[in-house]
């Protein structure tokens, strides 16, 4: 039988390529609601509701899906939720109101809530500490990949076929991938196309042999215990509050730019793909950077933690963006996007570094629960700010220190990042 070179480096491109798809999939109602509008009434506050059905499902099942992702396993887990999530999209295609768009949107936000902490824990099902970052950093630039793709090509099919032949044909992809995934993905013990080097320095950086070993080995924590660990609270609470201000570049550029700099919709087209793309090369980076410092002999701890100052010392230049001109505010929303998702990849290591896998895709999906809850808080702190202050300087402000309230909250709470055992960290 053929072996696959490196195989772990083609399973973290099918996880890229399923976060691609789930930032396709949730932007095509965005992009294409101008269009939809001319045959269903789909009013403001309506769309705004229809987008927050979408993020509490979303945060709901994050939490959920880490729980089912460590229940089902990860080829079975993943399958189910992208399974889940395409025919979502697809029933985007095939509703008649607003009504149901709101059942497609919950559905949509319920299936794709489980995505990252099933790519959570495929990552630390494969990947040596040395290559994890990098892995999380491949997965996070598929988020970027999709927010910079789906304006053109939501935009083309509709143009080309209608705006219902745009849920159908993205939500599809999905349902083809769910496909390749079940076939193609298995543990590293268990998958036959891995060559005999690749499987003996998996199991040598993990530490572990076969799977039986690990069953024996790997220290068993139920759900419920891993709110007892200091470590679950430092994931979760540095995950709230960059989260929060990453939400909101995210929803807010294109606005500001309208509200603000007064563009028309061609001219943010123009602009507002820019920091997303930028943001691709900071995920990368960010895994790149730590990676590399381990393997230059430093230790994990150091690694991560030089990785993660480093990015969120990047944020505050978002206190830059409403006192300057206009190619500058594109520049200093890119650097914030880059300082994110740089900070993220090595966030969302650190639950692979210190919990065994066997519930990393729980601690992943808390952390991710409440990043998604935290954008909620902040969307709502957003509108009442613009409707008292009229003005997006604090909120620019109260962004920019996120990210190194985070990093502080870290340093506390994790004075050293090693495998917890029996909730105290290994000495």
């Amino acid at each position: 039988m053929t072996r696959i070179k490196s195989l772990r480096w083609w399973i973290a491109g099918l996880l890229a390529f399923a976060t691609t798809l789930s930032y396709l999939d949730r932007q095509t109602l965005s992009v294409a609601i101008t269009d939809i509008q001319k045959h269903i009434p789909v009013s403001d506050q309506q769309y705004a509701l229809l987008q927050m059905l979408f993020l509490l499902a979303y945060t709901v099942m994050y939490a959920g899906g880490g729980k089912i992702a460590d229940a089902l396993g990860t080829r079975l887990g993943y399958t189910a939720m992208i399974l889940w999530w395409s025919a979502a999209t697809v029933l985007h295609g095939l509703v008649s109101g607003v009504f149901g768009f709101g059942v497609a949107r919950f559905l949509l936000g319920l299936g794709e809530g489980g995505g990252y902490p099933c790519a959570s824990k495929a990552i630390s099902e494969w990947f040596p500490p040395e290559d994890r970052s990098i892995a999380f950093g491949m997965n996070n630039i598929g988020s970027c990949l999709g927010a910079v793709i789906a304006p053109p090509l939501i935009a083309m099919l509709v143009l080309d076929l209608n705006w219902r032949w745009a849920f159908v044909i993205t939500g599809g992809i999905g349902i083809v991938w769910a496909i390749v995934w079940w076939l193609f993905y298995d543990l590293p013990e268990r998958q036959r196309l891995i060559s005999a080097q690749e499987l003996e320095h998996i199991q040598a950086s993990l530490g572990r042999g076969a799977r039986r070993t690990l069953a024996a080995n790997e220290p068993r924590i139920a759900w419920t215990a891993l709110f007892k660990y200091r470590q679950t609270w430092a994931l979760m609470s540095a995950k709230f509050f960059s989260d929060a201000a990453w939400y909101f570049f995210v929803f807010w550029l294109p606005k500001y730019l309208g509200d603000v700099r007064h563009l028309n919709i061609a001219q943010i087209g123009y602009y507002a793909w820019i920091p997303f793309a930028v943001a691709g090369f900071g995920a990368f980076g960010g895994g790149w950077l730590s990676s590399s410092l381990i393997r230059r002999h430093l230790s994990i701890n150091l690694s991560r933690k030089i990785a993660m100052g480093l990015s969120a010392a990047i944020l505050p230049v978002s206190l830059l963006i409403t006192a300057s001109p206009l190619r500058l505010t594109i520049v200093f929303f890119s650097m914030a996007l880059f300082g994110h998702q740089s900070w993220s990849t090595n966030l969302q290591t650190l639950a692979a570094d210190i919990f065994p896998s066997s519930v990393v895709g729980s601690v992943a999906g808390l952390m991710g629960a409440l990043g998604s809850f935290g954008g909620v808080l902040f969307g709502l702190l957003v509108g009442l700010v613009l409707a008292h202050l009229h003005s997006y300087s604090w909120l620019f402000i109260v962004a920019g220190l996120c990210h190194p309230l985070s990093f502080l909250l870290i340093l506390l709470l994790i004075p050293h990042i090693q495998p917890v055992v029996q909730g105290k960290i290994a000495a």
